[in-house]
This record gives structure tokens, C-alpha cells and sequence, in this order.
């Protein structure tokens, strides 16, 4: 009997774990090692944010998924590994030998690196976390006691999106309140990664909803209602959400996987460390050496079945194929409200129905995991 332990109930596990259900692979034991029961699915978080989804509606229910695919579910964090042992250490104190494991773990919020952001900031990542305490602010609202000054940390696509959902859904659940809402960002302009088009799309929204940027701005500490900025300048709010993109957990490089200059599990094209055989990484813990890509979901999704497909083929000893990802792949940005824009190279689309495509083809990725 072998063992898969796979670390995480990331977008691309979660597909490695229904591949095993509808196609079990004999003589091997699968674990998933995670410490929440299910998985946010980070496409439809800005919409649940604006109150459009349920939280059921946009996590994967991990305990069906695990029975689905006879997988134990061992309810933990992972501390790190010895990959020369091919051992996986819980933070609950439990050990798992392997044949092979799989991460999947996501990443840490970049807020950690700034000081007083972890005492008085809230990050988008972890996302458990988020969703808490979100809820307890629009319980807040609900009872007019939200917060009225919110200052949101990041120009890119999370900042943004995260920002305009806040926004809508502060305003329904308190009409006579007065917010406002601060963008901050260390680039000289938002969403940077995207086409002109895409971007004054969303300088327009911004404007429209009274929504101050302040770009070209780092952010050097943060203190209690109080964002102290690189130059002597400061924002007074009364919450501070923190979206600025991802960070490398610490333990991979320590246990001494080969990681990129950012820490994050270098892989080749076959999603297998470069440095440990036994050892793989999807997501956006991973970065692939010949092919690096931005971190997204987008390509967390694509990467599942390969991944599923080569874990299979190292239990079995078979050559294992290659992944290249896509160089561009599609962005569909919620303004908030149900409209969306569609950015893609130098493509710009907008409207109420890039939203309702985007409902579709999220709620379709989420039924996939429906299990009976």
C-alpha cells in the first residue's frame, strides 16, 4: 500500500481529490491534510463579500469530498516536512510517512512583513480568517455600528475587487451611514498588471463611487487606526484590510526544497520539485522554473488535473508528462455591484453580462464538487 498525502485543500487538490473518487487508483491510501472542513473557492469571494452568494456557495465542503474520493481527512495544519524522510509533521503533533505528497497550501498574506499590519490590519489571506470577521462587520452594520473609515491596501485586481464588494454591500446593509473608502497602493497606478483599457475602466468606477486613491504610496507601519505611509504622510481609518498579493510560507525553503528567489517550491514542467522527486506543488505555493506565471486561481484550476494525473503516474512508477500553462489567461474583475470587466491581453469588455458569465462559469466550476 502507498500513500498520496496531499497538503491543503487548494483549487488544484480539490480536482486531484475527484479524479481519485471516479477513478481510484488501487493499492494506494490518499490523505488530505488540512485544518478547515472546507475550501473557499476565490473566484466567487469579492461576490460573496457583496452579499450575492452564501458562504456555502462559494466553499467546497473538503469532509464530502474526502469521503467521495476514500480519502482520511487528518484535521490539521502542516508544520513542514522532511523530504529526505518523506515525512509530513502536523501541527497537531501527528507524523504521516509518504510516497509521495503533494502542496497545495496557498501562500501568506504580505501583511506579516510590514510592522504593526498583523496587530492592526486585516488580511485577505488567509482567507478562513477574512470571511470571520467580515461577517462580524456587516453584523455590525446591520446594527449602523461598521466601521466608517475603511482603508483597503493593494492596486491589484484583489485590492480593487475586494474594495468595490466592501463598498456595495456596507451601503445596502446601512443606506444612512457615511463611508469612506481609501485605496492604497506603492504602484503608480492600479491593476498594473492589466491593459489601459482595463484600468481606466475601473479609475472611472473608483471616481464615480468616491473611492481616494492614494498610488505611488508604501506603506511603512501600520499602528492602531492608522496607516503611517513612506514620506511622513498617514491615513486615519477605522479598518484597514490588507490585499497587496502573496507571500511564500517560510517552511518550504527551511526543510530544504529548492524554492525561487521568493521562497515559493520550485517545480518543473511536470508540477514535481526540482530538488526532491516525491515531492509536488501546484498553486500558489508553486512556481514553475520554465514557465512562471502570475499567482491566480486561474491557473491553480488548470494545473488540477495534470497535477491528478502525475501524482498517479509517480505511484505507479510511469513517466510522468508535461504542463505548460497559458501565457495570458482571463480576468473577470467585479465592479461590486453584479457588472463585471473581462481583461485578456489587450482585450477590455464590460458589462452587466461579463457578470452574468462569470456567475456561469463560477457556479459551474462549483457544482463539479457537488458530491453526493
Amino acid at each position: 500500500m502507498k500513500r498520496l498525502v496531499l497538503l491543503g485543500g487548494g483549487h488544484s487538490h480539490v480536482e486531484v481529490l475527484r479524479r481519485f473518487g471516479t477513478d481510484p487508483l488501487t493499492g494506494t491510501e490518499l490523505v488530505l491534510v488540512s485544518p478547515f472542513p472546507d475550501s473557499p473557492y476565490s473566484g466567487m469571494l469579492p461576490g460573496w463579500i457583496a452579499g450575492h452568494y452564501t458562504r456555502d456557495e462559494c466553499h467546497i465542503d473538503l469532509m464530502r469530498l474526502t469521503h467521495f474520493a476514500n480519502c482520511r481527512f487528518a484535521r490539521s495544519a502542516c508544520n513542514g516536512i522532511n523530504p529526505e524522510a518523506r515525512l509530513v509533521f502536523c501541527e497537531d503533533g501527528t507524523t504521516l510517512p509518504y510516497d509521495v505528497v503533494s502542496v497545495d497550501t496557498g501562500t501568506r498574506s504580505p501583511a506579516f512583513d510590514t510592522p504593526g499590519a498583523a496587530e492592526h490590519a486585516l488580511p485577505v489571506k488567509p482567507v478562513e480568517h477574512f470571511v470571520s470577521v467580515w461577517d462580524e462587520i456587516c453584523k455590525r452594520a446591520a446594527r449602523d455600528q461598521a466601521p466608517r473609515r475603511i482603508a483597503v491596501v493593494g492596486g491589484g485586481a484583489a485590492g480593487v475587487e475586494v474594495l468595490l464588494a466592501m463598498q456595495y454591500r456596507l451601503r445596502r446593509l446601512a443606506p444612512f451611514a457615511e463611508f469612506s473608502f481609501e485605496l492604497v497602493s506603492d504602484t503608480g497606478s492600479i491593476l498594473v498588471t492589466h491593459n489601459i483599457k482595463v484600468r481606466t475602466i475601473f479609475r472611472r468606477v473608483l471616481e464615480r463611487r468616491g473611492v481616494t486613491l492614494h498610488l505611488g504610496r508604501a506603506v511603512e507601519r501600520v499602528d492602531a487606526c492608522r496607516l503611517r505611509l513612506r514620506g511622513g504622510a498617514s491615513i486615519e481609518a477605522d479598518a484597514i484590510v490588507w490585499a497587496t498579493g502573496a507571500s511564500a510560507p517560510l517552511w518550504p525553503r527551511s526543510v530544504g526544497l529548492v524554492t525561487d528567489e521568493r521562497g515559493f517550491i520550485l517545480v518543473n514542467g511536470r508540477l514535481q520539485s526540482v530538488s526532491h522527486p516525491q515531492v509536488f506543488a501546484s498553486g500558489d505555493i508553486a512556481s514553475v522554473r520554465d514557465h512562471p506565471r502570475p499567482k491566480s486561481g486561474v491557473y491553480a484550476v488548470r494545473a488540477g488535473p495534470r497535477l491528478a494525473e502525475n501524482l498517479r503516474r509517480a505511484l505507479r512508477g510511469d513517466q510522468l508528462i508535461e504542463w505548460k500553462p497559458q501565457k495570458e489567461a482571463l480576468a473577470l474583475i467585479s465592479t461590486g455591484d453584479r457588472y463585471a470587466v473581462a481583461s485578456r491581453g489587450n482585450l477590455a469588455l464590460e458589462g452587466k453580462w461579463v457578470w452574468q458569465w462569470k456567475n456561469w462559469i463560477d457556479r459551474r466550476f462549483m457544482k463539479r464538487y457537488e458530491m453526493p
